[in-house]
């Protein structure tokens, strides 16, 4: 049985200039996690469902679970949770979490913190009815979605 063709990506992920040869059939999640060392992105379903995989590719998210690297442009620009916080200084994103409670089991935060950083980046001032249409594909079997709904209302009103 013959292995997959090798494409050569190039990428920016988290500011910085990555390359990597993937095969036809590699997950953007597998290469993130596994090529990268970049865990923060979970696989929670393997089928695009709950959201715990999402990334932002050019500012969009995506579940990295369904992607295949291959098929991402040449220095498209990916964003995971570990991108987010600048050093020691956190995103405002996260600054929100942290301040509402919204963090639990951590399984499914990233995915939401992607998600959330998103939404602000498309609508800084949104409705709690979209910012619940627009989290709807992220999943928190905690019952942290009132503290995350009350950490977007926050940043909505900074206008963040």
């Amino acid at each position: 049985m013959s292995r997959p063709p090798c494409r050569t990506l190039r990428l920016v992920v988290n500011g910085q200039e990555r390359q990597a040869e993937v095969r036809d059939n590699t997950l953007l999640l597998d290469l993130l996690r596994e090529g990268f060392g970049l865990w923060g992105a979970r696989e929670g379903c393997g089928v695009g469902a709950c959201g715990s995989c999402t990334v932002l590719v050019d500012g969009h998210p995506i579940s990295s679970c369904l992607k295949l690297a291959a098929t991402l442009p040449d220095g498209c620009v990916i964003t995971t949770v570990e991108g987010l916080a600048a050093g020691e200084k956190l995103d405002l994103v996260q600054e929100a979490f942290l301040e509402a409670g919204a963090f639990q089991c951590a399984f499914c935060t990233p995915g939401m913190l992607l998600a959330v950083k998103a939404l602000l980046a498309a609508n800084p001032r949104p409705t709690e009815e979209e910012a619940r249409a627009y989290l709807n594909g992220n999943y928190c079997r905690c019952g942290a979605h009132p503290e995350i709904l009350q950490a977007v209302r926050a940043l909505a009103e900074r206008g963040a």
